[in-house]
Formats: C-alpha cells, structure tokens, sequence
C-alpha cells in the first residue's frame, strides 16, 4: 500500500507500528489520541505545526 500525506493516520500505524515511535519524536502524540483515527497525516501535522 502507498501512503501519502493524505492517508489516514491509522493506517500509517497499522501498516507501520514503529512509525510511532518517529511521530512521538517530533511532538505528535497521536498514537493515543481518539482523534487520531480519523484525521489525515497531513492533519495530523499540522495540528502539530509540522508543515
């Protein structure tokens, strides 16, 4: 599977488990937050100032 910045954050996660340990380096707690499921990578960076 391709993901992009548009992918949601769950997927990421689910296809990657370690990516959570590089999303809480850079301040996005995400792995836990209920919000998360829903939101895009794109949102979810931003919501953390990440451009």
């Amino acid at each position: 599977m391709k993901l992009t910045a548009d992918s949601p954050l769950s997927e990421l996660l689910q296809e990657n488990p370690r990516s959570a340990e590089i999303l809480m380096r850079f301040g996005m707690g995400c792995v836990g937050c209920a919000i998360a499921s829903g939101e895009t990578i794109r949102q979810a960076a931003a919501g953390h100032g990440i451009p």
